[in-house]
């Protein structure tokens, strides 16, 4: 089971992997599908002696978050399986090929077994290298590259983060792209700018290549689709074009609205559509809204893309965010701070690709000056960014990120419990709003269980003078502003 020279019977191994197994089931369940995936799954069970529970990961960032947030989750759910747990420890370990075979190698959890689809990013393989396209039909790759666009290396389902928002069209895409025929046809792809819809259908591309390397697979744009179909008409040469889109396996059409109000492209492009359908080949669109959506477009072409399967992405959440940073700053070797990445998650909330360029920006910085990323030098690189998203914080706002850090729960806010755990946390809160929000310290009281405006004034008064006298809770307020895109 250990990484070192502890050693198991037979018996031993299968006893602790199955309980570990549980403890997942359970964990996943408590903490919800996002969490787990984010910070929880990636976990290895390596060693259960002398009341402690170590387990391992490949990641700071992941042992300072399992630290600091679900140390005590998950050692409660330890103790069902082994009651002399009364310690989780976690390290940071590498796993070589070598010591996924020794005593205790990783068993990935199955869909059936965590009632749901396995996560593409399972931490029972190597590190995943970009896939290198395959000759399609004995020709050259790049005969198929002038018909289409070239895909990303970088862009597969092993690179994708997969959370709450994305979770169904991520597996929508995977059951397109490791069937042999179409489940559903077309797969229809929709979500605002930068939430993932080119990468995931980069990654079909990349997944049908290696699966099925005879299949024809083109990527365009709709953009690309319209002028090589204007070229073929200027050059009088539509049935060449029309023989090239035809003999395609699996057809990929990105951003699709572009086509909207062009009536001779729709025509065409409805012929295509309907074509491929009959010879049973795959169709992926993406879009930036649903099909009947869609303006500009014919009626008989919206009913088209509506035929399969619809698949919308939602705008990312927190901590859909921080596992994206995490695990772009990792595959970058960015050494990011996790106080900086979730300011930079509760920051930067419209898109992934913003978040991307953010994190280009701050690598580039810390290049050239080689030294450490903080809060100050994210200020001082991405000014523009913080400017833009600032904005007016809510209390419930304040309440729930306050609760966050303190780790208690958010209904303590409201309660009437006075154990100093809990109310400093809610003075801390109550400061806030006083600071980052336009209301009255009654106004504030009603938010915190109707509490008297004389209470709010104390615990305002309380928190400025500790401030002073408090280096730490001068740096939790600081923290907490920036947090709450209002530092």
């Amino acid at each position: 089971m250990s990484d070192q020279k502890t050693t198991y019977s037979p018996d031993q191994i299968e006893h602790l992997r199955e309980g570990w197994t549980r403890v997942q089931q359970r964990l996943k369940t408590e903490l919800g599908d996002t969490i787990w995936k984010s910070w929880i799954k990636s976990l290895r069970l390596v060693d259960v002696r002398d009341g402690v529970a170590t387990l391992a990961t490949e990641s700071k960032l992941t042992k300072t978050r399992v630290l600091s947030q679900y140390a005590d989750r998950i050692r409660a759910n330890c103790c069902v399986e082994w009651q002399d747990v009364t310690t989780v420890a976690v390290e940071v370990r590498r796993q070589s090929a070598a010591q996924r075979s020794a005593v205790m190698p990783e068993k990935p959890v199955r869909a059936s077994e965590m009632g749901g689809d396995a996560p593409h990013n399972s931490t029972d393989k190597t590190p995943s290298t970009p896939r290198q396209p395959q000759p399609l039909n004995d020709m050259p790759i790049d005969a198929y590259d002038e018909l289409g666009g070239r895909l990303d290396p970088r862009l597969t389902f092993e690179n994708f983060i997969v959370g709450g928002p994305n979770n169904f069209a991520f597996a929508a895409a995977k059951r397109m792209a490791e069937t042999e025929s179409p489940v559903f046809n077309p797969l229809f792809l929709y979500g605002g700018v930068g939430l993932g819809k080119t990468h995931l259908m980069h990654a079909i591309g990349w997944e049908m290549k290696e699966r099925f390397p005879k299949r024809r697979v083109v990527y365009m744009s709709a953009e690309v689709f319209m002028h090589r179909f204007i070229k073929a008409l200027r050059h009088r040469n539509t049935t060449q074009f029309k023989e090239e889109f035809r003999s395609i396996d699996v057809l990929m059409i990105d951003d699709v609205q572009f086509i909207g109000g062009k009536d001779s492209t729709q025509e065409e492009f409805f012929h295509t559509f309907n074509a491929l359908i009959d010879q049973n080949k795959k169709i992926i669109i993406s879009a930036d809204k649903s099909p009947m959506d869609l303006s500009g477009m014919e009626e008989r072409l919206r009913s088209r893309l509506n035929w399969g399967m619809v698949a919308d992405i939602h705008p990312t959440t927190f901590e859909l965010r921080v596992g994206i940073l995490q695990s772009k700053a990792e595959q970058q070797g960015i050494d990011l701070p996790y106080n900086v990445i979730e300011f930079l998650a509760h920051k930067i909330t419209t898109n992934v690709r913003e978040l991307e360029g953010a994190l280009n920006r701050l690598s580039a910085y810390a290049n050239f000056i080689s030294g450490p990323i903080t809060i100050d030098s994210v200020y001082e690189v991405l000014g523009d960014v913080l400017r833009a998203s600032t904005r007016q914080v809510s209390i419930a706002e304040i309440q729930r990120e306050v609760s966050r850090h303190y780790n208690i729960k958010l209904d303590e806010m409201h309660s009437r419990r006075r154990s100093q755990n809990i109310v400093q946390p809610r003075q801390v809160a109550m400061y806030l709003a006083k600071n980052l929000t336009s209301n009255s310290y009654p106004e504030i009281g009603h938010h915190f269980g109707g509490r008297d405006h004389t209470t709010v004034m104390h615990a305002v008064g309380k928190i400025e003078k500790m401030m002073i006298d408090d280096q730490a809770m001068s740096d939790d307020i600081k923290m907490l502003k920036s947090l709450l895109n209002a530092g």
